[in-house]
């Protein structure tokens, strides 16, 4: 196909769809399928509403812009690139981060639950002044709990300093610089001493054997922020073990482990760990509080 084949934005998504399902993409960094991501794809470039596609249907569109939504298929369809590095943003429910190959696409069910302030478990969501978040990744989480807390000042880690740089864009474009402080840490090795009303992570927890079944859109992401493992529990343990010590007496921790809870209650045995639902079941988040903690 040449770019003279192409003449409305109709075209070019039905071209993408075709591409992209014959190239067997996985969807799995905010859209769920061909025709969404397509959408997106196509939106993002001709620099459109995201969420207007219908009425520019038959909009009919000039080579330069033809050319430039034909690569962007073709970078997504051939070398499998996420298109949240294409585009270079990334939506978790209301807001946009910016993401680039130095962090892992954001896509936590953390988030659906810090609108809620994690009730009933956090008693008292007004009287929270220290939050804790590990592995901080693009800083999405800390900025929505710095959100959805106003009175807490939030301390958010991580190992990689490439990630923190990312992390730092974010902070600064929703102005939160006051209220988030950046750490460069393994874990709490770097971390304050000081204890925290909550404690929220989304660490690495993929085990070796899913490590080696990825599909090529996972692989693009650091491999630091993936693996977790033998067992995918590496960092987790480490994370429960350290907890008790840093929260307050009446603190929460909230891990997520993503597919891996047959994995999470073999390594905690003896912790009565509750499991959060989220859109995608019981299965992804577990919360202990301080007292439940060794």
């Amino acid at each position: 196909m040449t770019p003279q084949s192409f003449t409305t934005i109709r075209d070019l998504l039905r071209y993408a769809v075709t591409r992209f399902n014959t190239a067997g993409l996985f969807f799995g960094h905010g859209s769920s399928n061909a025709l969404d991501e397509a959408a997106y794809l196509i939106l993002h470039t001709l620099k459109l509403p995201l969420d207007k596609i219908e009425p520019f249907f038959d909009a009919r569109l000039l080579p330069y812009e033809i050319d430039a939504v034909l690569q962007v298929i073709e970078r997504r369809s051939t070398d499998r690139v996420p298109a949240a590095y294409i585009t270079n943003e990334a939506w978790l429910g209301d807001y946009r981060f910016y993401v680039d190959q130095r962090v892992i696409v954001p896509r936590s069910f953390i988030a659906e639950l810090i609108p809620d302030h994690f009730s009933p478990w956090l008693q008292d969501p007004e009287a929270v002044s220290n939050i804790l978040e590990l592995c901080t990744g693009s800083g999405c989480l800390p900025i929505m709990l710095a959100d959805a807390f106003p009175q807490a000042h939030v301390d958010t880690a991580d190992i990689s300093a490439d990630a923190l740089a990312v992390a730092r864009r974010n902070v600064d474009d929703y102005e939160l610089q006051d209220r988030i402080t950046l750490i460069e840490s393994d874990l709490y090795s770097k971390v304050p001493a000081k204890k925290y009303d909550l404690i929220v992570t989304n660490p690495p927890y993929v085990n070796s054997d899913s490590m080696g079944k990825l599909p090529p859109e996972y692989l693009r992401e650091p491999h630091i922020a993936l693996a977790g493992g033998d067992d995918g529990m590496d960092l987790v343990r480490k994370i429960v073990a350290g907890a008790r010590q840093r929260l307050t007496a009446n603190g929460v921790l909230v891990v997520e482990i993503g597919n891996e809870r047959a994995f999470a209650e073999a390594a905690f045995p003896d912790l009565e760990m509750t499991w959060v639902s989220t859109s995608a079941g019981d299965d992804m988040v577990f919360l202990l509080t301080a007292d439940q903690l060794p």
